[in-house]
This record gives C-alpha cells, structure tokens and sequence, in this order.
C-alpha cells in the first residue's frame, strides 16, 4: 500500500511539472530576462540640446529602463564625490539626478559621450556639465542668465529624459 502512495506522488509530480511547462509561452525558456545591451543599471550614454521658437531643450539619453530623475535649482553646482564648484558662468543652476544610474560599464569604462563641461549660447540655455557619476547617481548640471521656467518629461524607445526651459521673456531679469 505504501508503495502505490509513493508512485501516485511521483506520478503526480510528472503531471504537475509537464502541466507548469505547458503554461511557458513558447520562446519564453529560450529569452533571456535581459537583451545582451540592456544594463542591470540604467547608463546615461548622453547628453543633447537644441534650440526651439520659444524655448530650449536638454535631452538625457539614457540606455535601460529610465530611473527616477529629481530636478532642483541650486544655487551653484559642484562636482559630486570632490565637492568642487563647476566652472560653468550662469547665475541660476538645474541640478538633474538619475538614481539609479551610471556613466560607466561594469568594468568602469565610461559609457557616456556626452559633453563633460561645455558653454551653450542659447537663449536660455548656457551651458551643460557632467558633475556626477559616483555611487549609482549621475549628476548633470545647466546653467542659465535668467531663473530657468522649466518642465520635465520622459520619452521612450529609446529612454531619455527631456527638460524644456522657457525663453526668458523680453526686458525681464533675474
């Protein structure tokens, strides 16, 4: 008796792992959970800009799932890990955050080729850095003449981010 239990739970095992098989969609077994490109961690592999009628755009490339981005206005921008000031001329600042993210590949060769620190003569953009890529957060910076009114939003295939900074409006300062 004890024998027929212990073959109808063997039998039973085949059964319920043939059944579980048979839900797999085919391929599914074959595919890996990653493409081969696609990154563990998000990459920022760029950074572009580009002039519109009435305002400017800053567009983040990034390679992977897009991570969360914060934006802040800061009063001046620093280099992350150093702590040193970015030599970018401007009197009002947008600090981007991507976390989780890195500018460089698992064996710690840059991915990024974007511009490391560059002036912009746009009407409200006026210049670009990368401040940061240092403990899975990369850091870019922009500098502006007049505070930056700006919106953020996401794109996708391929992910990147995108902020829109207004024109300043004629005769208007700081």
């Amino acid at each position: 008796m004890l024998h027929r239990h212990t073959l109808a739970a063997v039998a039973a095992g085949i059964l319920l792992t043939a059944g579980i098989g048979a839900t797999i969609p085919a391929g599914a077994a074959d595919a890996p959970a990653l493409n081969a490109s696609t990154p563990a961690t998000a990459q920022v592999v760029n950074v572009r800009w580009g002039g519109h009628a009435t305002f400017d755009r800053l567009v983040i490339d990034v390679r992977g799932a897009l991570p969360p981005v914060t934006v802040h206005q800061v009063r001046s921008l620093h280099y992350d890990g150093s702590g040193n000031r970015v030599p970018l001329a401007g009197k009002h600042f947008l600090e981007i955050k991507l976390s989780p993210a890195t500018a460089h590949d698992d064996a710690g060769r840059s991915v990024y080729h974007g511009p490391r620190l560059l002036k912009i003569s746009l009407p409200a953009l006026k210049g670009v850095a990368l401040t940061g890529d240092f403990e899975g957060v990369v850091t870019i910076g922009a500098a502006f003449d007049t505070k930056p009114d700006f919106k953020t939003f996401r794109l996708h295939s391929p992910e990147r981010f995108v902020v829109d900074i207004a024109h300043p409006m004629a005769g208007c300062g700081a």
